[in-house]
C-alpha cells in the first residue's frame, strides 16, 4: 500500500526590520516639523534617531537577519533631507535673532528741525524706542532744532508744529542718522505740520 507524502510544508516566515521601520517613522516625523518655527526643534532629536534607527535596520538587512530594505532607505533619505532641513533653519532663525539683537542695540541719532517765517508755534516732538520721550515748547523764533538718540527694537518718533494765531508759514523735517526721514508744511493761523511715521 503506497503511503501518501505530505507536501505541505510550512511557508517560510520573513524576518522582520522593525528598526527600520521605526527609523522610516521617526524620519518622517522629524521631517515635517523641521521647517516649522520654534516647534522645528523637536526634528533635532527625531531625525537623528531616524537616521540611527534606518542605518542598523540596513545593517541588518545585509547580515541578514531582517528584510524591509527599501523601508530602511526610505527612513534614511527623509532622515538625512530632516537634518539637512533642520541645519538650515537653525542658521536662517539664529541668523534673523543676530539681525534682531543688532538692530534693537543699534542707536540712532534723530534731528527735529523747524523753519518758516511764523511770528510764534506750538513744537511737540515724541522720541520712542526703549524709553520714551515727550516735549513741548512754545517757540517765537525760527529756526528750530533739537537733537535726540534712542535705540531699541522699534524706535523712532515723531514732530508736530501748530501755528499760532498770527499764522505764517512753518516746515518741519526729522532727520535720522543724517538723513531726511520726514518733512511736512504748514500755513495759516492754528494749521499743524505734521512729521510722524519714520
Amino acid at each position: 500500500m503506497a503511503t501518501q507524502l505530505d507536501t505541505n510544508k510550512a511557508a517560510p516566515t520573513e524576518a522582520r526590520n522593525g528598526l527600520g521601520t521605526a527609523g522610516f517613522i521617526v524620519g518622517v516625523i522629524g521631517l515635517v516639523l523641521s521647517p516649522l518655527p520654534f516647534i522645528g526643534i523637536l526634528a533635532w532629536p527625531l531625525v537623528a534617531l531616524g537616521v540611527i534607527f534606518s542605518a542598523v535596520g540596513i545593517a541588518r538587512v545585509k547580515a541578514r537577519k531582517a528584510t524591509n530594505k527599501g523601508l530602511s532607505i526610505a527612513g534614511l533619505v527623509v532622515s538625512v533631507i530632516g537634518v539637512v532641513i533642520s541645519v538650515v533653519m537653525y542658521l536662517v532663525y539664529d541668523s534673523a535673532a543676530r539681525e534682531v539683537t543688532e538692530e534693537a542695540n543699534r542707536a540712532v541719532k534723530i534731528t527735529y528741525q523747524v523753519t518758516g517765517n511764523a511770528p510764534e508755534a506750538s513744537i511737540s516732538y515724541t522720541t520712542y524706542g526703549d524709553s520714551v520721550s515727550s516735549a513741548t515748547e512754545d517757540v517765537t523764533e525760527l529756526p528750530w532744532e533739537k537733537t535726540t538718540e534712542t535705540s531699541g527694537l522699534f524706535k523712532g518718533g515723531s514732530l508736530s508744529v501748530t501755528l499760532g494765531a498770527d499764522g505764517g508759514t512753518v516746515e518741519c523735517t526729522v532727520i535720522v542718522d543724517g538723513k531726511e526721514a520726514k518733512t511736512a508744511t504748514a500755513s495759516g493761523a492754528y494749521n499743524t505740520a505734521s512729521c510722524s511715521d519714520f
